[in-house]
């Protein structure tokens, strides 16, 4: 079985190299958007909050899943705020 950062790892790894969203993408965001993505799958029993109040992007990019896989994706996101964050340093 895999460890918390291992799955937040593999996560990080997937949304680069599957969705595309390379680090080049990722530094032309706000880096308070990552961190409002990752809120809103923290949020996720509050799905109101959490989708409409919380989620910076489009609705469709919003897949809630169950609560390890929430929890990772809240993870690989505040990994790339703090990559952007480094980035503007």
């Amino acid at each position: 079985m895999k460890t918390g950062i291992e799955l937040i790892a593999d996560e990080r790894k997937r949304q680069v190299e599957v969705e595309g969203w390379s680090q080049e993408h990722d530094n032309q965001h706000d880096p308070m958007e990552f961190i409002r993505a990752a809120k809103a799958y923290l949020m996720i029993d509050e799905d109101f909050i959490a989708r409409d109040c919380m989620w910076p992007w489009t609705g469709g990019f919003f897949k809630p899943k169950d609560d390890i896989k929430d929890l990772v994706r809240a993870g690989a996101l505040i990994a790339a705020a703090i990559d952007v964050l480094q980035n503007k340093q």
